[in-house]
């Protein structure tokens, strides 16, 4: 019953995937169709509806849309011409001046945005450009805001940490969120590190050095988009309100600057913005719900604890089970959205990592970390397709360029999965 039902699921997900259907429908049909198989007598449209309706009934999915809304606000208020200016002031003089202006000017939008995809196409649309003019290669270019892009998952605050806490069933989102800075900072300047020497090999200019004025003037421009940081990230490890009170906090405080303050976004802009807004959340909400039914037809069929029994009757190994983890998630992630895969993985492989003494709040960073590779690898590769679109490349153009810089991320995911404290100095700072 269990490998039928198994069988069913996986044959039917990924034929579906394969003739092109989206990934929120191949999760609810895939189910579906496993529900009628194995357990005729239940309803199983009724059962999947009701398993999405339970899935999304969590005060703390509220901060999703809350922060794509503020995103959204951030993306069209001028904060990402300001964060670039910003970081050519920290490393526009570094060999490869602006491909370091790049990565650090992504590390910081996604430190308040949230997003990969906005990253990728806030920063990239300025950056791509730049560097092109300056004679950057455009494939280099794209390769570089490719992979700079997917830090904002890792620096809080982080959607996909709430995704992941709703999957543990309760790891602190305050945690996960300063989890994340460590590694997040490293992945950053392992890509700094590459493009330096890639810079130095293919003599790219430095960014023209910047008076002492107006390197102030630019880092007083900047501060008031660096402050969100402190705000939300701030109050939420503090005490001061929930992830979900930040969310909106967050909204609040990019609207006055957007709107009233920097007045880069117009009042007729808005409903523009909303009905973006709602579109991204509504994705989302399909996603995290179909994803929710199918980990509960999982659960019945006890796929989980086949696998994780499999896994510990294959070795007890703690570096080698993490490395097969590891693995398994870098080619889901080539395949597979980050927040299904997150919640139909994370029950698989939690309890397994945590008989063998791993931290929830550590495996969540190397977990997201694994899934970031995904978002820079076709076929499902959304941030591969709008940076490759922002420079206006191709994906075969751009591979041979993401290759050393993908050898960087994976170098530091390796470390990061193998010296917890990188992932857990800070909670444990915090008390948590």
């Amino acid at each position: 019953m269990e490998i039928s039902g198994a069988l069913i699921l996986v044959i039917v997900f990924f034929g579906l995937l394969a003739i092109g259907t989206p990934i929120s429908f191949s999760i609810g049909l895939s189910t579906i169709a496993t529900m009628l198989v194995t357990i005729p007598p239940m309803p199983s449209v009724t059962t999947v509806a009701q398993r999405m309706a339970t899935g999304l009934d969590s005060f703390a999915l509220l901060a999703i849309p809350f922060f794509i809304l503020s995103g959204q606000l951030m993306n069209r208020g001028g904060i990402a011409r300001r964060l670039i200016e910003f970081a050519k002031v920290l490393v526009g003089r570094l060999p490869g001046g602006l491909a370091m202006v790049n990565i650090v000017a992504a590390m910081l939008f996604g430190a308040i945005s949230g997003s990969a995809v906005a990253a990728a196409a806030a920063i990239g649309g300025f950056m791509v450009p730049l560097m092109k003019k300056d004679g950057y290669d455009t494939d280099y270019s794209a390769a570089v805001n490719i992979t700079s892009a997917t830090t904002g998952l890792i620096i809080p605050p982080s959607n996909i940490m709430i995704v992941y806490s709703l999957a543990t069933g309760g790891v602190s989102i305050a945690a996960l969120f300063i989890a994340g800075y460590i590694p997040g900072i490293m992945l950053g300047i392992g890509l700094m590190i590459v493009a330096g020497f890639i810079a130095k090999k293919k003599k790219y200019p430095l960014v023209p050095k910047i008076t002492l004025k107006e390197a102030l003037i630019r880092f007083l421009d900047a501060i008031p988009s660096l402050l969100l940081i402190i705000i939300v990230i701030g109050g939420i490890v503090l005490g001061y309100f929930t992830a979900t009170e930040g969310s909106a906090i967050a909204v609040a405080y990019t609207f006055i600057l957007s709107v009233l303050i920097y007045k880069e976004v117009k009042w007729k802009d808005l409903g523009r913005i909303l009905i973006d807004t709602s579109a991204t959340t509504a994705i989302v909400a399909m996603l995290i719900g179909t994803s929710m039914a199918m980990s509960w037809i999982m659960s019945y069929e006890n796929i989980p604890q086949t696998i994780s029994a499999s896994l510990i009757a294959l070795t007890n190994n703690k570096v080698i089970i993490l490395l097969i983890i590891n693995v398994v998630l870098l080619i889901v992630g080539m395949f597979m959205d980050m927040t299904p895969a997150v919640l139909i993985f994370t029950p698989i492989f939690l309890p397994v990592v945590q008989q063998l003494g791993v931290n929830p709040i550590h495996f969540g960073i190397i977990m997201i970390m694994n899934l970031c590779l995904g978002l820079c690898t076709p076929p499902v590769g959304a941030v591969l397709f709008v940076g490759c679109g922002i420079a206006q490349t191709s994906v075969a153009k751009v591979v041979k360029y993401l290759l050393p810089l993908f050898i960087a991320m994976i170098i530091v995911l390796m470390i990061v999965t193998y010296v917890p404290w990188f992932s857990l100095f800070l909670p444990r700072l915090f008390g948590y």
